[in-house]
């Protein structure tokens, strides 16, 4: 089982800088919609793999989205969803220059994005990432890091360091 003692906050072995690769941390210049975005995290989630993977990313992505936008408020969503494509948890993440509205509750538009893929059986481990993942970005002084950041390279760093 992944959970352990809660001794740092986080599930052993899931931290966010366990699931993040500087490789899947972008800043995009434009997004023309939430659908053209979702394509592009699945495309960053599914680094390499065959187009039907990427599909499948992607699916899962819209599907969550059609129960409700994971837009949490001040500019950020989190976009997530389960499918059997990976064997462990996923995350990418885009900076937008120019925000995109995703449904959000506050009406702001997005443009900090962290998205999530998870295998299928993932319940519990899923629900309490998204819910530390959530906590993080909800520091105000965080998204103005992230905001501020000259590139994905500082991205990266703010991101994963635990």
């Amino acid at each position: 089982m992944l959970l352990g003692p809660r001794r740092t906050g986080r599930p052993i072995g899931m931290s966010l800088s366990s699931i993040l690769s500087p490789t899947r941390i972008a800043v995009l210049d434009r997004a023309s919609s939430a659908d053209e975005l979702i394509d592009t995290l699945a495309g960053l989630l599914s680094e390499g793999r065959e187009d039907a993977a990427r599909k499948t990313v992607a699916d899962s992505l819209r599907q969550r989205e059609r129960m409700g936008s994971t837009a949490i408020g001040h500019g950020v969503a989190l976009p997530h969803g389960r499918n059997d494509v990976f064997d462990e948890a996923r995350a990418a993440f885009v900076r937008l220059r120019s925000p995109i509205g995703f449904g959000a509750m506050d009406e702001e538009d997005v443009d900090l994005v962290l998205a999530l893929s998870v295998p299928a059986h993932f319940t519990h481990q899923h629900l309490q990432l998204l819910a530390e993942i959530a906590e993080r970005f909800s520091d105000e002084d965080f998204r103005a890091a992230l905001r501020g950041a000259s590139d994905a390279d500082a991205l990266a760093r703010l991101l994963t360091e635990d």
